[in-house]
């Protein structure tokens, strides 16, 4: 959550509770859960992950 602090909501004011929830919605859907690298993908985004397994067959 720190990470979200600083990036979207720290310095910010909002007019109501709804326009808060809609830009932290905003920032989590399309930039940190897209964007962000994450350990577990091998430090790529989801988006960078997806696109180098996109042609890879499943496992069987």
């Amino acid at each position: 959550m720190g990470t979200m602090k600083s990036e979207c909501v720290h310095a910010r004011t909002y007019r109501d509770r709804e326009q808060a929830a809609l830009e932290i919605f905003e920032y989590i859907e399309c930039f940190y859960n897209r964007l962000r690298i994450h350990s577990a993908l091998g430090y790529m985004s989801p988006v960078e992950y997806e696109e180098a397994h996109a042609h890879q067959p499943l496992a069987a």
